[in-house]
């Protein structure tokens, strides 16, 4: 067992439900990172502009690219020019369902709204929820601009419902549905939107055929809760969400009941250790010779090829900038700086289903309150090498922090994460390690209580300690 306090512990756990409360879309994960550093004095960086000169030792900076992503970094008082990076990497986004562009659609005397699926859910998990909106809508300001403005509509106003067995008896053998027609959940009856004067959303019992992009009632819910005209909302990315609150459950109170546990559980514990680095029982930054940085990508659940995601320059840009901003670099800078860094790349892994064993490989079964899972892979869907996992063991070790290990069966597919892409793009030293998950990618997983303290604690001592142990280890 961990040597951690069972007060750290629950707190930590009960932090955890607070993010996840409060990060209904990536958009919101960003404005509660935003506001987290700005509380623990990093200073907001701007991509658009130069960094010249804006980075100094001791500092304590962040950046975010399309209000989805987050990059926050501080850099060591002994840090130099060519010195690496000591990085924790997760990812913002979740298995879910956005609008479509046109989401408009009526039948049989409902309104109902088109959606996408996005990334590879537990579908049938989303039937019968109490489900709302949230996002990003772009805003006209008025004098000709726009403005990135934050929704999450907390009343359940959708719902997609399940066929009742009586009108379909093999459900109870299989459950079988077609992603494109019994995923589209109701919004409301087209007789009581007309009695509320969506005369427009009632008028016909087709597609909405009369050319409007979304129902007029939506659209008039989302202006009143952004306190605007409809005719002010230029466009939105809103995805479904469920509205039951994450909480803490269990007889004695050790598992945590939640949505989108992938991955902010990871992107909490992450933030965490690297605020709580940098002061208290940790060794002072002011010493240190590395940057410490959390990275934070979206679209990991759809494969990471987008601006904003691991598969993009996020990362690259970020270490050149530093490096370039600092007096007394050289023309081989960055490249000295990506050898001598290091990621963990975290994200959650799949703990022993106590109903499925058989599915788990034997001797790698990760359990729920014993701490991260160190995941491993020979066909490199993992990251994970015998020098990356000998840090991490060394750092927890002389912590008392307990670490896992997960290998998937031989007979079994086996998922990746965002560990091998940034690996291979830049030849960074990197360790996939994860939180156990039960029910992974359904509406509500659940994760135990006491794994989130004991990754905050590991991240903690690794952003403090990893540049004097990494002088240690002799391996090119």
């Amino acid at each position: 067992m961990s040597s951690l306090s069972k007060a750290h512990l629950q707190r930590q756990a009960e932090q955890l439900v607070d993010f996840v409360n409060k990060s209904p879309s990536p958009f919101h994960c960003v404005e509660v990172c935003r506001n987290w550093l700005r509380g623990a004095q990093f200073t907001e960086l701007k991509e658009k502009q130069s960094w010249q000169g804006a980075i100094k030792p001791n500092g304590r900076y962040f950046f975010t690219r399309n209000g989805s992503s987050i990059v926050a970094f501080a850099v060591g008082g002994n840090f130099r020019p060519g010195n690496g990076l000591s990085i924790v990497a997760a990812h913002t986004d979740s298995p879910c369902f956005k609008l479509k562009p046109v989401s408009k659609k009526t039948n049989s005397g409902f309104l109902q709204v088109g959606v996408q699926v996005y990334g590879g859910g537990l579908w049938h998990t989303w039937f019968d929820r109490d489900l709302s909106v949230a996002g990003r809508v772009m805003v006209r300001d008025g004098s000709g601009g726009y403005a990135h403005r934050l929704v999450a509509i907390e009343e359940p106003i959708m719902r997609i419902p399940s066929l009742a067995i009586h009108l379909d008896r093999t459900v109870g053998d299989a459950f079988k549905f077609n992603k494109e027609v019994h995923l589209t959940p109701i919004l409301a009856t087209v007789a009581k939107a007309l009695n509320g004067g969506d005369a427009k959303a009632a008028s016909s019992d087709g597609d909405g055929d009369d050319g409007a992009a979304h129902h007029a009632i939506l659209l008039e819910r989302i202006a009143r809760e952004l306190g605007v005209g409809v005719a002010d909302i230029s466009d939105f990315e809103l995805c479904l969400y469920d509205t039951q609150k994450a909480v803490i459950g269990g007889i004695c109170n050790e598992f945590i009941y939640s949505g989108r546990l992938d991955n902010l559980n990871s992107s909490y514990c992450a933030m965490e250790g690297l605020v709580n680095s940098l002061g208290g029982k940790a060794a002072a930054a002011a010493e240190d010779t590395h940057v410490r940085m959390v990275a934070l990508f979206d679209n990991e659940e759809v494969g990471s090829t987008s601006a904003y995601g691991a598969n993009s320059s996020l990362i690259e840009s970020a270490i050149r900038r530093i490096q370039a901003s600092m007096a007394g670099g050289s023309a081989t800078s960055f490249e000295e700086a990506v050898a001598n860094s290091f990621m963990i790349s975290s994200d959650v892994t799949h703990a022993v289903h106590p109903n499925y064993a058989d599915k788990h490989e034997q001797n790698h079964r990760p359990a729920l309150q014993k701490g991260p899972s160190i995941k491993i892979n020979a066909n490199q869907r993992y990251a994970t090498t015998s020098v990356t996992s000998t840090i991490l063991k060394d750092i927890a070790g002389r912590h008392g922090i307990p670490l896992q290990e997960f290998v998937v069966r031989n007979d079994s597919p086996c998922g990746s994460t965002i560990g091998p892409m940034l690996s291979a793009q830049l030849g960074l030293r990197t360790v996939d390690i994860g939180n156990p998950l039960l029910s992974m990618h359904s509406i509500r997983e659940v994760c135990g209580t006491d794994d989130v303290g004991m990754s905050v604690d590991l991240f903690e001592h690794f952003f403090a300690e990893f540049a004097a142990l990494d002088a240690k280890i002799s391996v090119d």
